[in-house]
């Protein structure tokens, strides 16, 4: 690739990062699949992206796929492409999309961990009154009862948390969309007690809900390190991580609501097939209840 076909990479990347605001994660992910077209494009002996076409991509995509990458990649790294491509069209660089048509084959679903009701509530219903140990009972209270992100939490204001105060919050999703979202009246009273507290860490012209050690905005890892020592302390003897939460609280509010549409919404997805996966999780739960209630479910062991 010329030099000057490579700077629109860096453009591209660019844009993701200043006026989309994608996370460091994201754009790692995107740069990671753009130098795999340009590995191939090299090895092509293709210069320009104008002489990219669809057959290029789905021979990349093809090679990938045969090399053990599975659909969940390949579908992003089409997602990638497409996006790529697009920005290269508004900017007059190319003619048409040439990875607009093309499907990544699908790998099967995994359905996600969840943590039962009872175990969620011993995890989040920590004891103590140190600082720490206040903060992380709010975050731990947030996650659940609203189904957060971790950058989601992470990235909250302080003015975020006087308007859980009134039982709502608006976060900042994927795509920076905003939604609001409503917080129970335990968690609440958990951010109320934080923020009565949360001048003993934070910074004084912070602005970030939760501080860590050093007074500025916590950062994930420290989330995730935190959730990690509460759930060993607690007794909970599986890999619990902020996401964990997440998929607890679409669950449970599936299996008591049965109302997919509301979960969407809570959830922050574009797309309701994403959220489709909870009622295959929420099957299972039922199919267990039947098979240990009901009196003609399984053959009789002599």
């Amino acid at each position: 690739m010329t030099d000057s076909a490579m700077k629109w990479i860096n453009s591209f990347l660019a844009k993701l990062q200043h006026e989309r605001n994608y996370s460091p994660h994201t754009l790692k992910n995107y740069s990671r699949d753009l130098k795999s077209l340009v590995a191939y494009c090299v090895q092509q002996e293709i210069e320009q992206w104008l002489d990219v076409d669809e057959q290029h991509i789905r021979l990349l995509i093809s090679k990938r796929h045969r090399q053990g990458l599975g659909g969940t990649s390949l579908q992003r790294m089409l997602s990638t492409f497409r996006s790529f491509f697009k920005f290269l069209l508004i900017e007059n660089q190319i003619k048409s999309n040439p990875a607009a048509n093309i499907q990544a084959p699908k790998s099967a679903r995994k359905l996600p961990s969840t943590l039962d009701v009872d175990s969620v509530v011993r995890l989040i219903e920590i004891k103590g009154d140190e600082v720490e140990t206040v903060r992380d009972r709010a975050m731990l209270e947030l996650f659940y009862s609203s189904g957060l992100r971790l950058s989601e939490l992470s990235s909250l204001n302080l003015e975020n948390g006087k308007n859980i105060l009134s039982g709502m919050i608006r976060v900042r999703g994927k795509g920076d969309k905003e939604r609001d979202l409503p917080v129970g009246e335990k968690a609440g009273l958990a951010i109320k007690a934080w923020l009565l507290r949360r001048a003993e860490l934070a910074n004084k012209n912070e602005q970030a809900l939760f501080v860590g050690k050093q007074g500025k905005r916590i950062h994930n890892s420290v989330i995730q390190k935190r959730l990690k020592h509460w759930a060993q302390k607690q007794g909970i003897d599986v890999n619990v991580f902020p996401h964990l939460l997440r998929h607890s609280f679409a669950s449970h509010m599936l299996e008591s609501s049965g109302d997919l549409r509301a979960v969407q919404e809570l959830l922050g997805h574009a797309d309701i097939s994403t959220t489709q996966i909870y009622t295959h999780l929420d099957f299972q739960h039922l199919a267990k209840v039947y098979d240990a209630a009901h009196p003609r479910a399984k053959l009789n062991k002599k």
